[in-house]
């Protein structure tokens, strides 16, 4: 597979008093997308993902499906939020 899996993340809430969490915390995963490698590389992302969105604001994820024969092309934590346009474009 020539694709790597990408996360679209929920976008940070508005800064809060200092009574909110602390700065740093972790942002939740909204879709999981797939996207073409970039031309020349093997490891950086093109540009759009499988869908069409603009991969610039997504964090690569550290899955490799090719290193997990068998196993679906994403993380199976996050099956739940799997992006259905990416994921019929892998499945044909």
């Amino acid at each position: 597979m020539s694709e790597i899996v990408v996360y679209e993340l929920e976008k940070p809430a508005a800064p809060r008093s200092s009574a909110g969490p602390p700065s740093g915390t972790e942002r939740h995963v909204r879709k999981v997308h797939a996207a073409p490698v970039a031309p020349g590389t093997r490891t950086a992302t093109g540009p759009r993902t499988l869908c069409g969105k603009d991969t610039f604001a997504m964090e690569a994820a550290d899955w490799n499906p090719s290193e997990h024969p068998g196993a679906p092309w994403y993380p199976a934590e996050y099956a739940s939020v799997v992006c259905p346009d990416c994921d019929a474009v892998i499945e044909t």
